[in-house]
């Protein structure tokens, strides 16, 4: 089997397991006296009353039909009203009745308990390795907010182990580069811990909607004049976004505020996006050598910006 039939097969494989936990949470016992389409409407009536008719179909890709025959069952038990729109005659808005007020608090305290359930499975550590794959596949799969919060922050225990991590995976995959760069990452991230509590040297984490897509840290040289500039990493989602430049911005804003003469930076000439990034910034091309690299030759690059 091809590495394309092996996803798919993951995919389906997940699929299956997941709609299964689903149909657990959601549709509830063979008797249920609301089916899941039903118990799908009234959620959402529930989360926006009144509605339009057609932004609930929207919401739950209904077909039209499907959707009348549907709302005149729950009309029909006295669930909900459908009324004509103030604003436009055409349009239907509907809006849940008190029964159908206190069938949705039945149903979300079944649904609460089922899911508590389920996490109640397992450890905290456990929940939140599930909660944090629910994050990643719902940012990669479902609609994306047109402007995600950027936030820079100071890094903190847990974040120098992902700085490690990251860089070691993504340039592995992207480049071909081996452990020894894992390595120099995890000597240069050791460097800067040991010397915590120093004032002329920080680090930031970037985040996307609370989700970690970047690193960069100002460190001092050893003439003490000079600062440099290490370990800019971007996560491909955070690529496009002007992350790179805010995190560059930030780290050569503190090494001027800081009192240092100039900023250094050690790249290498295939790394095209971020040499962009620096040259935009002011950074110049200072030197370069050929080095046996991490698994082949490479053309190291010095670039340095007088502050």
């Amino acid at each position: 089997m091809n590495r394309s039939a092996d996803r798919v097969a993951t995919v389906r494989a997940f699929n299956r397991l997941y709609t299964g936990v689903i149909g657990v949470l959601d549709e509830g016992p063979a008797d249920a006296e609301y089916s899941l389409s039903e118990a799908r409407v009234i959620f959402e009536l529930a989360q926006q009353d009144p509605t339009q008719v057609t932004d609930l179909r929207k919401r739950l890709d209904l077909d039209a039909g499907y959707a009348s025959r549907l709302l005149a069952r729950l009309e029909g038990r006295g669930l909900l009203t459908r009324e004509r729109s103030d604003e436009d005659a055409r349009r239907q808005v509907i809006r849940l009745t008190e029964n159908g007020q206190k069938a949705f608090a039945v149903l979300d305290e079944r649904s609460v308990g089922r899911i508590g359930s389920l996490l109640g499975r397992f450890g905290e550590d456990e929940q939140e390795r599930l909660l944090g794959a629910m994050g990643t596949i719902t940012s990669l799969v479902g609609e994306r907010a047109p402007d995600p919060t950027l936030v820079l922050r100071p890094p903190r225990p847990g974040d120098f182990g992902w700085v490690v991590h990251r860089h070691g995976a993504l340039y592995s995959r992207e480049y071909g580069w081996d452990e020894r760069f894992e390595a120099l990452v995890a000597r240069v991230v050791a460097d800067y811990v040991d010397n915590r509590g120093e004032p002329r040297q920080a680090g930031w984490i970037a985040e996307l909607d609370g989700e970690r897509v970047g690193s960069i840290f100002c460190m001092p040289a050893e003439d003490g004049t000079t600062a440099k500039l290490r370990m800019l990493l971007l996560e491909p989602a955070a690529r496009g976004r002007g992350v790179g430049k805010r995190l560059v911005t930030e780290c050569v804003e503190f090494a001027r505020a800081s009192g240092y003469a100039a900023m250094e930076l050690w790249t290498v000439s295939l790394l095209d996006a971020a040499r962009a990034v620096y040259e935009k910034a002011g950074f110049r091309l200072a030197s370069e050598e050929t080095i046996p690299g991490f698994g082949y030759e490479l053309t190291g690059q010095t670039w340095r910006m007088e502050l």
